[in-house]
């Protein structure tokens, strides 16, 4: 007598679904149909995960597991194996898409790595929202998330992209907000116009648009809520601007951000199209007239 020999599982789906940012009735329509379907429904946090499937009217009928940022990386294996054994594993986060400073990075690198689908329910965005309602130039733009906590680092951060000419969006919290505007003001300067975006989609949406010195004055009473925070890009400069002195600037604001100076004097003579030559000259004098003054 003899057998055949079973054939292996076609690998699942991974489905990462976006949510609602505020308003549930913001959810798309695909949302209910891939957590009645799911095998497995992987949940930043089950208990909003719950409220939001008792506000849809939908009922779960697969697995449901928590994935959140202290057990993602112990969980990922886990449910990639649940995919390469044919399961449709569907991630959704608290608010917007899973992976854009959410859990599920992770999780998609390691589906890919094994050829398993990994497909979106797209969905609402604070990232597109607070963009779109800022009133700020949407065409070139670069979403840089969280900051560090710690004040150097934010800074240091910050001075990287003192220069950027995209608009910058970010996300912050309302306890952090006056430090972060603070913060912003000095590296990008007092008067560059940003947007803070509070509560996106909520009864209490706010979207309040000043100088970065002007927002971190009203920050300071304190703010509540969900914070986005978008922020005009630096201007260009024309020829006449840049002068050798602005040439330096440029190079200490790379310097303190952590480069050596001969990489930072080869990345502004490229953004200036200048030969590296003339940058390093600009620097040299500098740094002799430094020496020479009493």
């Amino acid at each position: 007598m003899t057998g055949t020999a079973e054939s292996p599982a076609s690998p699942g789906t991974l489905v990462l679904a976006g949510t609602p940012i505020g308003d549930v009735s913001d959810a798309p329509p695909r949302l209910a149909q891939e957590l009645a379907t799911a095998d497995v429904v992987a949940a930043e946090d089950t208990r909003r995960m719950k409220r939001l499937t008792q506000a849809l009217g939908v009922q779960v009928g697969g697995r449901v597991v928590s994935y959140f940022e202290g057990n993602e990386s112990a969980r990922t294996p886990e449910l990639v194996e649940a995919l390469a054994g044919g399961a449709r594993v569907l991630l959704v986060t608290d608010a917007g898409m899973p992976s854009v400073s959410d859990p599920g990075y992770r999780l998609v690198a390691a589906a890919v790595e094994r050829d398993i689908r990994v497909t979106a329910v797209p969905g609402p965005s604070a990232v597109l929202t607070a963009l779109a309602l800022s009133g700020l130039p949407v065409d070139r733009f670069c979403f840089e998330g969280f900051l560090p906590r710690k004040a150097g680092e934010r800074l240091s951060r910050l001075k990287e992209v003192a220069e950027e000419r995209r608009t910058l969006v970010y996300f912050e919290a309302p306890h952090r907000l006056d430090d972060t505007l603070a913060a912003m003001a000095e590296a990008f300067g007092e008067d560059r116009r940003a947007a803070v975006c509070r509560e996106l989609t909520k009864t209490y949406e706010e979207v309040k648009r000043g100088a970065l010195k002007e927002l971190a004055e009203w920050a300071a009473e304190g703010v509540r809520g969900e914070i986005t925070v978008v922020v005009e890009g630096a201007p260009e400069k024309s020829a006449d601007d840049l002068t050798p002195d602005e040439l330096v600037r440029r190079v200490r604001v790379r310097e303190e951000a952590g480069e050596r100076r001969k990489e930072a004097i080869a990345a502004v003579a490229a953004d200036a199209g200048l030969p590296k030559r003339e940058v390093f000259d600009a620097v040299v004098a500098a740094k002799n007239a430094a020496r020479t003054t009493p």
